[in-house]
């Protein structure tokens, strides 16, 4: 089993950054790929970046271009998403994913509750 916990997520206007976080617990957290993911029109979870288990690897959304960027700290058992030049339309609710298998670009084995960011105008 597997816990995550998000964090880091809040209001911020357009054009500012955002580093979200996510800690994991309950298993060895370097055997995992892990992702993060948003809401979509009809879909729970939308694919927004990945990141390999040693973090050597990494694969974005193409929707996503090059303000995010993923990247974890297995000594801390964290994963992050640096969000830069952020636009109203990446309000949503992040929600970070773990998995064995990557790249991990459909849901996951186990994922958090997700943190809340919002890009006002």
């Amino acid at each position: 089993q597997v816990q995550l916990v998000e964090s880091g997520g809040r209001l911020v206007q357009a054009g500012g950054s955002l580093r979200p976080s996510c800690s994991a617990s309950g298993r060895a957290f370097s055997n995992l790929a892990m992702g993060w993911f948003r809401p979509a029109p009809g879909k729970e979870h939308e694919f927004v970046a990945t990141i390999s288990w040693s973090g050597g690897s990494t694969l974005y959304a193409d929707s996503v271009n090059d303000r995010l960027t993923i990247s974890r700290d297995n000594n801390k058992n964290t994963v992050y998403l640096q969000m830069n030049n952020l636009k109203p339309e990446d309000t949503a609710v992040y929600s970070c994913h773990a998995s064995f298998r990557y790249p991990l670009t459909t849901t996951g084995v186990y994922w958090g509750q997700g943190t809340q960011v919002t890009v006002s105008s």
